[in-house]
């Protein structure tokens, strides 16, 4: 067992550094929620990530929007080097960039959509159109996210939430049960080693208290 902790020790700060946010602001593509709250704000995520083996470019992003029930989408956003426009007045002031700020080659195009209305059910698409720039040519490419959002009266809390929620609190008795069986496991490591120890002094004192008793009476018997 005492091995195994130091493995067990290393691989849960492992974990703990691999769940960490970097520094180096690397890029994590996460999706988006899709329930939003009447009359309060809701943030439509759209991420698009960079390959490593890509180089240095810029992109530009447009969103569209189809309310449940229809087959047409609408322009309503877009997001450019010259800044945001809002495409659609059913949206008017109403959008604000959530995304990449002060880089050419956006990689977040999240929008905020404020007071958020019944009729915003639906689907929304946003597109990177990202231009790649080589030494000798460029390359253009074009990225969709898909985000199906749900407008409800009162929030509720999902399966996946509750379900995260519970293994956060299971990982956490987890780890601090492991803690006690340590920390029990040392003490008696550290008991036993107490205990060898004052054996080993009482039998090294008793064999000196043998030797000089031994001592003493040899030279009883010499000077007798």
């Amino acid at each position: 067992m005492a091995a195994e902790a130091p493995l067990l020790l290393i691989a849960l700060l492992c974990g703990l550094l691999a769940a960490a946010p970097r520094c180096d602001g690397a890029c994590a593509e996460v999706d988006s929620d899709t329930e939003a709250v009447a009359g309060k704000g809701f943030k439509l995520g759209c991420i698009s990530c960079k390959r490593r083996s890509e180089v240095e470019g810029s992109a530009t992003v447009e969103w569209y929007f189809r309310p449940d029930g229809e087959s047409d989408f609408l322009h309503i956003y877009s997001y450019n080097e010259n800044g945001p426009t809002i495409e659609h007045n059913f949206f008017e002031d109403r959008i604000d960039w959530n995304g990449s700020k002060r880089s050419n080659d956006i990689q977040d195009a999240s929008i905020y959509v404020l007071n958020v209305t019944f009729n915003d059910s639906g689907t929304y698409r946003c597109f990177f159109y990202r231009t790649l720039t080589y030494d000798n040519y460029e390359y253009f490419n074009t990225v969709d996210k898909v985000v199906h959002l749900t407008v409800v009266a009162k929030a509720t809390r999902g399966t996946a939430s509750i379900v995260s929620e519970v293994m956060m609190y299971v990982s956490i008795i987890g780890l601090q049960l492991w803690l006690v069986v340590e920390m029990i496991y040392c003490y008696r490591k550290i008991a036993a080693a107490g205990e060898e120890a004052l054996r080993e002094a009482a039998n090294a004192e008793y064999l000196a208290i043998a030797s000089e008793s031994k001592d003493n009476c040899a030279g009883v018997q010499v000077g007798e």
